[in-house]
């Protein structure tokens, strides 16, 4: 019977690190995109890469008697480039690390 020393899983990182590598990845996808939306020339090719899904939840208010305030609306703009950011920062960050 073989014992893992790791009961964390496969993963030899930690959840922090992989959220730090989808946002740095989001950046970089985000910042792609907004490149080709404003520098690619309008056709197929542009439609295809900046096309995005934006989901987005809020406002949210929150009322604690002494502190009320709201949060929102927040939005994610999901396109293929930033995609291609996150696999970008994932197979650099797996090079590294």
């Amino acid at each position: 019977m073989v014992i893992s020393s790791s009961s964390r899983g496969s993963s030899k990182h930690r959840p922090g690190f992989h959220i730090l590598v989808l946002t740095i990845g989001f950046i970089i996808g985000g910042f792609m995109t907004h490149f080709c939306r404003r520098f690619l020339p309008a056709g197929a090719v542009k439609e295809f890469l900046t096309t995005g899904v934006t989901p987005s939840f809020g406002p949210v208010s929150i009322d604690l008697v002494i502190l009320k305030f709201a949060l929102g609306p927040v939005a994610l703009d999901v396109s293929l480039l930033s995609l291609a950011g996150v696999l970008v920062a994932y197979l650099i960050a797996r090079s590294l690390f």
